[in-house]
């Protein structure tokens, strides 16, 4: 085998890049080991260009293989990897958006990149991943302007910023402050996935910054690779379009173009004149089959007027002022009586419905994979149906989006959820995207507050959720050194085309003290920090005006909950009565489920969930209670006759305990035989002498508990 092996450290630890012909059928491929944590990212570009795509065709694949835990894992029936968990979408995502606005996007060879999770030992395998494909990417001949670099960076057990954190200090989102992965390249940044508890944007301004500087010297190491083994780039030739086209589009299409695109209401007017120049070329030129030029012309076009009218003009394509949001809708509850919540959000034309669903812990997800292994007691799911917009489509399978707007919105709701302790209950919130014009998971988010507040979720604080957008204008090196940095504006709450032509989509979600989440998509080789940290204050500014919206229609959580969600009730029992309560084979506990039909989670410290609707859950709780209720001398109480003996009588002080009175503590004076005063069925008080806990019996006195009670009747 042939070998090169490259170190560098990286968060107090060696970073290896393994280069070997182990893999050499790929164009470009690394292993990367970082601790026992190990991936290997190959690259793959098609020989020929796709004709007739209209789009650049990027692949990529996170593959999580089982052996790298060293187990055996899948079900009982299937121990081969199957479909990618929501963990290896995520990757996907992280790897896809760091690297795909540095290709050309006029390039219509078809890319490859899959990662392989080879090992995998307490360093994140994400941020590997990222790194090692960009390596895979750089040193092949696949035309690519990296290399970039990816970091994981926050603030964990302390109050120190901490570069790639051990997965014992990230894998509890309750206890870290901030957690946050970081790419860029060349001091800029061009994607971000964070999420918070509420912190203020100076400090993630501060952890950006120390995040570029570590990415800086990924980037070195990773050019200082490529300078020795990086072999030339394939040149692609771009397909130029005709004159006779650049003609036929300045005389017909561009005249209307700007009267369509600053039409005021969404993308309507615009994809209107899109269509008219479909057509027009296609009839121009019936023997093609690739209009590819002519798209990218009206494309370019579209996207140079809009950078121009708001960096030259403040001029937006709905007329709105640079920091101006849409109008808003909220609306908590008045769906049906049936939900346990609801909520409705309206940001212009992206209108969003979430639905609230309460359970017992019995309902909790249970996430065994190669990443995680644990139980969610909270999970928010987004579903973006064709009709959302105005498109047909396939429905049923949830793709990579709806995983990622899904869990983007999780993690911002995750900050403010109550504790266990305060509210026991599984939530499961579902946003359904009902109309989209920009940043429906920004929507999600707000119309998901208004749904646990009127479910009677004790949230923390209401989060509201905002998309940030960016007009840079591009310039040339030449440029660069006389100016030093591109003229910009910030746009809030972005929408249509901005959405689609913009150079970034910054959704900040938080509350009034701080952010909880934050995720950034750019379609530009990155954006300077200072740009993000601007966007973060105007992002704050528009988060108060939807939080006070959200706040004007449902101040605060509903003081109950539905009435047709279950009720939970909470006991504590001592951990050496659990297996009194479970029984052999949990025959006993299966017996009290099936009698009440509550549902019963007994935890290992004894902590006992009862949930039930009606009087199911009080029912399980009282036959718990009575069960392991431990009687103490002095105790007084009633009971029923059960058995009477020559010595004296046992009385059942619940269901499960007897005890046993003797004839000397049956009245204050002489008693010759039981069956003189005694009955069997008889309610009797009793006061509690002695207990044998060993022995399981308990001594018991009525003459103690009332003196007077065989007294005879005036």
């Amino acid at each position: 085998m042939q070998k090169k092996e490259y170190s560098v450290e990286i968060g107090g630890k060696i970073l290896t890049a393994i280069f070997s012909n182990l893999a050499e059928q790929a164009h470009g491929s690394v292993i990367l080991k970082y601790g026992e944590t190990i991936v290997l990212a190959t690259a793959c570009m098609s020989k020929d260009r796709q004709d007739g795509l209209g789009f650049f065709n990027l692949t990529v694949d996170y593959l999580e293989k089982y052996y790298a835990v060293g187990k055996i894992l899948g079900s009982r029936f299937m121990h081969r990897e199957g479909k990618p968990s929501e963990d290896a979408v995520l990757a996907c995502r992280v790897i896809d958006r760091t690297l795909r606005p540095l290709f050309d996007q006029s390039m219509r060879h078809a890319v490859q990149i899959i990662v392989s999770v080879l090992s995998l030992d307490q360093e994140d395998p994400t941020i590997l991943a990222v790194n090692a494909a960009s390596l895979a990417l750089a040193v092949s001949d696949i035309p690519w302007a990296g290399p970039v670099g990816a970091v994981r960076i926050g603030k964990y057990d302390s109050d120190i910023l901490t570069v790639s954190p051990a997965q014992s200090l990230r894998e509890d989102d309750s206890k870290y402050k901030f957690d946050l992965t970081i790419c860029g390249k060349g001091g800029n940044i061009n994607m971000i996935e964070a999420a918070s508890h509420q912190v203020r944007e100076e400090e993630l301004e501060e952890a950006f910054k120390k995040a570029s500087e570590e990415i800086t010297k990924l980037e070195d190491f990773q050019k200082k690779i490529v300078a020795e083994i990086g072999i030339p780039k394939r040149v692609i030739e771009k397909e130029k379009i005709s004159e006779e086209s650049i003609k036929l589009f300045n005389e017909n299409i561009l005249p209307k173009m700007e009267g369509a695109l600053f039409y005021g209401v969404g993308k309507k007017k615009i994809d209107e004149l899109h269509s008219i120049w479909n057509k027009m070329v296609k009839d121009n030129y019936p023997d093609r089959k690739d209009f590819s030029p002519e798209d990218d012309l009206f494309d370019n076009t579209e996207n140079e007027m809009l950078h121009k009218k708001a960096i030259d003009e403040d001029k937006r394509a709905d007329g709105r002022k640079m920091d101006e949001l849409r109008d808003l809708y909220a609306q908590a509850g008045g769906l049906s009586s049936i939900l346990h919540g609801s909520g409705i959000f309206y940001r212009g034309g992206t209108h969003v419905l979430s639905v609230l669903t309460l359970g017992g812990p019995e309902d909790k997800l249970l996430i065994d994979g190669m990443e995680a292994k644990e139980e969610k007691r909270f999970m928010h799911h987004y579903n973006f149906p064709p009709y959302s917009g105005g498109e047909v489509g396939r429905t049923g399978n949830t793709n990579r989006r709806e995983v990622g707007h899904g869990a983007l919105a999780e993690k911002a709701l995750a900050m403010v959820l109550p504790s266990v302790e305060e509210f026991p209950y599984t939530m499961r919130l579902v946003s359904e995207s009902m109309a989209s014009n920009g940043s429906t998971s920004q929507a999600s988010i707000c119309a998901s507050v208004l749904a646990l507040m009127d479910g009677g979720v004790p949230i923390k604080a209401p989060v509201g959720g905002i998309a940030m957008g960016l007009m840079m204008e591009s310039i040339t090196n030449e440029q660069l050194r006389i100016t030093k940095e591109p003229r910009y504006k910030i746009l809030t709450d972005i929408q249509g085309p901005e959405d689609h032509h913009g150079d970034m989509d910054f959704k900040v979600a938080g509350t009034r003290e701080g952010v909880t989440a934050i995720q950034l998509d750019v379609k530009v080789e990155g954006v300077p920090i200072k740009i993000l940290a601007e966007a973060m204050i105007q992002a704050k500014i528009a988060r108060l005006a939807i939080i006070d919206r959200i706040e004007k229609e449902i101040p605060k959580a509903r003081t109950e909950i539905s009435k047709n969600a279950p009720k939970i009730l909470i006991i504590k029992i001592k951990p050496d009565q659990i297996g009194m309560v479970i029984g052999g084979g949990g025959k006993t506990i299966k017996d009290i489920k099936e009698r009440t039909g509550a549902e019963i989670t007994i935890e290992d410290d004894g902590t006992v969930y009862l949930t039930g609707k009606d009087d199911k859950a009080e029912m399980a709780k009282k036959i718990i209670e009575e069960m392991t209720h431990e009687f103490n001398i002095g105790e007084i109480l009633k009971g029923e006759v059960v058995r009477i003996a020559d010595f004296g009588a046992f009385v059942r002080l619940n269901p499960f305990t007897d005890g046993m009175v003797h004839i000397s503590e049956m009245a204050p004076f002489r008693v010759e035989r039981v069956s003189d005063i005694i009955k069997e069925g008889m309610i009797v008080p009793v006061k509690i002498l002695k207990v044998d806990r060993e022995q399981g019996k308990i001594s018991l006195s009525i003459k103690e508990a009332d003196k007077d009670f065989f007294a005879p009747k005036k």
